[in-house]
């Protein structure tokens, strides 16, 4: 299950986040372990790990690989749940707090997973099972302009229109509950050398939008910082725009002093500067890395410091 999982940007990402090795350190994306394997070989017996994830079968993987290890704490909740996990742990702050928000080759790859258009599969999407809406319920029920906002909005597919209109009139005589069964309708209006991304851009899309993906990243940001003590770090790892945006707007808030507007001769805003950015610009994935891992492509690393 994760043996196949190549974790990204694997060393750039502790080399960010671990500035004393007997420091406490959370992963709010635990998935197969890969990071949080390397988090627990980087610092000591004095140090502590919490990583949590909530994709169930993540979860009881790393657990059954990670679970003994003396200094370490897993959840199976939703990375937004930071604030609650330190109270449950009595942790007030943080000296690191890492995520990778991309999703696994292990969920990429196995239908049953739900999240391949590549084989056949329940069209579901959902991260967190017990969540109650699934993409079959979206793209079966859903009005039409309703779902062309949902694929325009978190893919950014231009195309979305077209697309909706012809799952539209597709689902008048059948419903459309399987990954293939949708792939093979916009394969009807996208022409082949644009379909890979265009499926890629709506099954992101109709994720982002089940999960809540924005939200909880916009949550998880605003308690993170609030959790990090003076010097900890923050380090998230991003694989699309959307993401990227609001990870690079919020460091970028968190990094000024002042708000006020330009003519204003004296502040009156009493921002207070709470990170510095240690990345100016993203790192990528090396030529190496990506010649290992192709996957990894389209990565971005940044990282900020707590002041």
């Amino acid at each position: 299950m994760g043996d196949f999982h190549t974790p990204v940007l694997l060393n750039e990402s502790i080399d960010y986040l671990i500035t004393d090795k007997s420091g406490t350190y959370f992963d709010g994306t635990l998935g197969f372990g890969g990071h949080s394997s390397k988090i627990l070989e980087t610092i000591n017996k004095n140090g502590l790990l919490v990583s949590t994830d909530v994709d169930l079968d993540a979860f009881n993987y790393s657990k059954s690989k990670l679970g003994k290890a003396q200094n370490m704490k897993l959840y199976n909740f939703n990375f937004s749940k930071i604030k609650i996990i330190s109270k449950l742990e009595s942790i007030k702050a943080f000296n690191g707090i890492f995520a990778d928000l991309g999703i696994s080759s292990y969920q990429i790859d196995d239908p049953a997973s739900g999240f391949t258009f590549r084989k056949e599969a329940k069209l579901d999407l959902r991260m967190d099972k017990t969540i109650k809406l699934t993409a079959a319920e979206i793209i079966n029920s859903f009005a039409e302009d309703e779902i062309s906002n949902i694929i325009f909005k978190y893919g950014e597919e231009r195309n979305s229109r077209k697309i909706v209109r012809r799952i539209c009139e597709k689902r008048k005589l059948s419903s459309i509950n399987t990954t293939t069964n949708l792939a093979e309708i916009i394969s009807e209006v996208v022409p082949e050398r644009f379909l890979k991304k265009t499926l890629s851009r709506v099954f992101q899309a109709l994720r982002i939008y089940i999960n809540k993906e924005l939200d909880v990243l916009k949550t998880f940001l605003d308690d993170s910082v609030d959790l990090l003590a003076e010097g900890g770090r923050i380090v998230v790892l991003t694989y699309h725009s959307l993401e990227d945006r609001i990870v690079k707007e919020k460091f970028k808030y968190e990094s000024l002093a002042c708000i006020c507007p330009k003519d204003y001769p004296v502040c009156r805003c009493e921002k207070v500067q709470r990170l510095k950015i240690l990345t100016k610009k993203p790192v990528y994935p090396s030529a190496l890395e990506l010649s290992l891992n192709r996957r990894a492509r389209s990565a971005k690393l940044r990282a900020a410091v707590r002041i």
